[in-house]
């Protein structure tokens, strides 16, 4: 049975942009951060990266390729936090962006929004905030986590 919810060309392009894409950003970017003994590596999943229960119909790719992000973030934290780079995750729940513009007056959007606990998205720039705090020395004991930016939505 193949499922229909997906053609094998947006998997394979989803795949190779979210997570080889991060892939060869942090290889490329740590491979320099060993050389200084200092580095921050900051990749951006979803709350929608399987495993917290929230899932959409029509995206198992981009959720596959989250869940990807995550489990490879994780790998590299145990890799390199040693080597003093740390290596987080940020998994943003619905953010204004481009990629949600389509969804402005659907249905599907206005569930969503019903779920968060502030009732909007995030903007951008509130998702820029974590990760600039993880880039600073403020978050120099913070590696390998995974930390969801969603208002509380999974919590409600």
């Amino acid at each position: 049975m193949k499922l229909k919810i997906v053609m094998e060309k947006d998997w394979d392009k989803t795949l190779s942009v979210n997570l080889k894409g991060q892939f060869l950003c942090a290889q490329a970017a740590s491979s320099e951060m060993v050389k200084n003994k200092w580095g921050r590596i900051i990749d951006i999943a979803s709350k929608s990266h399987g495993g917290c229960g929230i899932a959409f119909s029509e995206i198992a790719h981009y959720t596959a390729s989250k869940g990807g992000v995550v489990a490879l973030t994780e790998a590299l934290a145990l890799e390199i936090t040693s080597k003093g780079i740390n290596c987080n995750i940020i998994c943003p729940g619905a953010v204004d962006t481009d990629m949600t513009k389509g969804m402005k007056g659907s249905s599907q959007l206005e569930q969503v929004i019903q779920r968060i606990p502030k009732g909007r998205m995030a903007n951008p720039g509130e998702i820029a905030k974590l990760a600039i705090f993880l880039a600073s020395e403020e978050s120099e004991y913070i590696s390998g986590a995974s930390i969801v930016i969603d208002s509380g939505w999974l919590t409600s």
